[in-house]
């Protein structure tokens, strides 16, 4: 039996700081938009012939940070992760993505996501100082729980 080739990519989304952030509608990136924003991408530059939709996987994203882990499989990885460059916009909020890590197996893609994600809350924490609340940080290692169960 052969077992699949994967590679996870590590990202960081970058919210573009010129939004409006007082609009009507709050900026929510989750899983669902952002495989949503890549398969679109994906059918606008590859068309059919570009990586299937069962080619790659959002696995985690944490939107207190902004980071996130895509499993994509090892023929196809270099087209997802040029996708996920050209993503301009994930729902009506512009975007960039910026890769921190490529790792050929779950855990060493574990290990640099977690290291990122303690140090960007720990920069989220000094610049928000007393408005962090403890519903907050609860979610935040409920993110880092997350991380540290994370399969296949």
């Amino acid at each position: 039996m052969v077992a699949f080739k994967n590679r996870y990519l590590v990202m960081e989304v970058y919210l573009d700081p010129n939004k409006d952030t007082a609009s009507d509608e709050p900026i929510v990136i989750t899983q669902f938009n952002l495989k949503k924003a890549i398969r679109d991408v994906i059918l606008t530059n590859f068309g059919v012939c570009g990586p299937s939709e069962n080619s790659f996987q959002v696995k985690y994203v944490n939107p207190i940070t902004k980071l996130c882990i895509i499993r994509a499989s090892r023929e196809e990885y270099q087209k997802v992760w040029a996708s996920i460059t050209m993503v301009r916009s994930v729902g009506s909020c512009p975007v960039v993505f910026n890769l921190l890590d490529l790792s050929g197996n779950i855990r060493a893609c574990r290990a640099a996501a977690l290291k990122c994600d303690e140090f960007k809350f720990q920069q989220y924490q000094s610049m928000a100082g007393a408005r962090v609340t403890p519903e907050i940080q609860q979610q935040m290692q409920n993110y880092l729980d997350k991380i540290k169960v994370l399969e296949h």
